[in-house]
């Protein structure tokens, strides 16, 4: 039943599935927020900071931003940080903007950047370099970050830079070493949990791109998936895709709690 759950329900797609498009995602007031801070410190070349619990939807929120950008104003410049080296970092950087990354040195690579920049707003596009997972990232790229960006004795605006993180993110942010960067950030923005009647809202607009109009989750059901999730969105689409499964299994067309319970069960 895992695998034909979706025509014992009609569904016309796979629901509450990672690879949503953008014009589908379920624009909640946390996810606009956040579009609109990020838009703002692009406007002005400064820094975005974003952070939340692990599946409270910041890298959605990254994709919702940067499929604002159009393509002919800025170039999207994107990559998932990790606790590597300053050196692997720019490494990413060079592979995000298609430069050559090969090398041991700082100094080359920054250069290898910067004329990649350089000739990217030639093109009168402006660069946006966005980091996910950021809270990764050691002390000293956060003491480097700011210089990738500086141009003419940083006389000109700044390549605007998206971190995107947990929040200990921003307890990186505030060691001294990292006061240069934190020193550019104009918004700062936490993605929290859905609200039990925003995830009623979430659940019935996911059926709903699935093709189905009706909400097929009881009103107990919604209440054990966001309790069960706490608001945050991976979590809840993994306990209400369960209960989907388990409502099919029993052959019931309406979801109940009990079937979150057991979809509950599946998972850590």
């Amino acid at each position: 039943m895992m695998s034909n759950y979706k025509s014992f329900f009609a569904l016309s797609r796979e629901p509450f599935a990672q690879d949503i498009r953008t014009d589908d995602l379920y624009t909640t007031a946390p996810l606009q927020g956040t579009a609109e801070r990020i838009s703002y410190a692009i406007s002005i070349g400064a820094v975005c900071v974003i952070t939340g619990e692990v599946g409270a939807g910041k890298s959605t929120a990254l994709r919702y931003a940067q499929n604002k950008l159009h393509p002919s104003v800025y170039r999207a410049i994107p990559i998932i940080a990790s606790t590597g080296s300053v050196l692997e970092i720019l490494r990413g950087i060079c592979m995000a903007l298609d430069a050559e990354n090969s090398g041991n040195s700082i100094a080359k690579l920054l250069k290898r950047i910067r004329d990649s920049l350089i000739e990217i707003s030639q093109r009168k596009q402006t660069p946006v370099l966005i980091i996910d997972e950021a809270h990764l990232m050691r002390f000293e790229v956060f003491a480097q970050l700011h210089t990738i960006g500086q141009f003419e004795m940083d006389s000109r605006p700044l390549m605007p830079v998206i971190l995107s993180g947990q929040n200990n993110l921003v307890d990186k942010l505030m060691y001294h070493s990292s006061r240069p960067l934190a020193s550019r950030v104009v918004g700062r923005g936490h993605m929290e949990g859905l609200k039990l009647k925003e995830m009623a809202g979430y659940l019935k607009h996911h059926l709903e791109i699935a093709g189905i109009r009706e909400q097929l989750f009881s009103d107990e059901a919604i209440l054990a998936i966001h309790q069960g999730s706490g608001g945050l969105l991976r979590r809840a689409n993994i306990l209400a895709r369960g209960a989907l499964i388990a409502a099919a299994t029993e052959k019931c067309n309406v979801v109940a709690g009990e079937h979150v319970r057991i979809a509950s069960t599946e998972i850590i």
